[in-house]
C-alpha cells in the first residue's frame, strides 16, 4: 500500500508512521530525515537544505521530488511506503500521481495552537535523537536526556519565530492538498490532535490494515 500522510508540523505523522511500521512493516520516508542526513554528512545537498531549513522554508519542488524518487527505488518499498512530509505543495502532490500514483491520503486534522505547544515544547537529544516535550513528556531532570545524561536541545526549525513561518508555509501551499485528494477519492483524514494510540487506531480503521 502506498500512503501519504500530511498536515500540519508537528500534527505527529513521523510518530505514527513509524508505529504503522513497526505493526505492518510499510516503510516510513521522511522528507525530513532524508534532509538531515544530508546535513549531518555535510553534503552539497545537505549545505542547502540547511539553510533553506534553518529559515523554516520549504525545499524547492524539483530537488524534494528527484530525492524521493531514488528512495522509492530501494528494496524495502516494494510492498509500498508511506511519505511523510511530501508531497507538501500541489506541484508536488500533480507530479508525484504521475510518478507513483498513491493509495491513501491521510490528513492529519490538528490546529495551530496545539502545533505551537508541541513544537515550541520539544527538546532533543543530539546524541541519541531522544524525544521530550517540557508540556506532555518531560525528562526526568529539566534539559537532560534521560537515556545518556546528554543536555537536551531545541532544533532552529522549532523556535517561536520558525513555527510561526512553518505554520504560514503550511496553510499557504501544504492545505489546499485536502481538496486535491479528496477529488481524486484517496483522502482519509484523522483527528491528531488525540495521543499516538489513538491516532493510530483511527488509520487502522480507515484504511482496514
Amino acid at each position: 500500500m502506498k500512503l501519504v500522510f500530511f498536515g500540519a508540523p508537528g500534527a505527529g505523522k513521523g510518530t505514527i508512521a513509524k508505529i504503522v511500521y513497526d505493526k505492518n512493516k510499510i516503510v516510513q520516508i521522511s522528507t525530513g530525515d532524508l534532509f538531515r542526513n544530508a546535513i549531518k554528512n555535510q553534503t552539497e545537498l545537505g549545505k542547502k537544505v540547511s539553510a533553506i531549513l534553518e529559515r523554516g522554508d520549504l525545499v524547492p519542488d524539483e530537488l524534494t521530488i528527484e530525492i524521493v524518487k531514488e528512495r522509492i527505488k530501494e528494496k524495502d518499498c516494494n510492498k509500498g511506503y508511506i511519505l511523510d512530509g511530501f508531497p507538501r505543495t500541489m506541484i508536488q502532490a500533480e507530479s508525484w500521481e504521475k510518478i507513483d500514483p498513491i493509495d491513501r491520503a491521510v490528513y492529519f486534522d490538528i490546529s495551530d495552537e496545539v502545533v505551537k505547544r508541541r513544537l515550541g515544547g520539544r527538546r532533543i537529544c543530539p546524541k541519541c535523537g531522544a524525544i521530550f516535550n517540557i508540556y506532555t513528556n518531560k525528562p526526568k531532570n529539566e534539559g537532560i536526556c534521560d537515556n545518556d545524561g546528554e543536555s537536551l536541545i531545541i532544533r532552529k526549525d522549532d523556535q517561536e519565530e520558525a513555527i510561526e513561518n512553518r505554520l504560514f508555509i503550511y496553510h499557504e501551499q501544504t492545505k489546499p492538498l485536502i481538496s486535491y485528494y479528496k477529488k481524486l477519492d484517496k483522502l482519509v483524514t484523522i483527528d491528531s490532535s488525540v495521543d499516538a494510540d489513538t491516532s493510530y487506531q483511527q488509520i487502522i480503521k480507515a484504511l482496514k490494515l
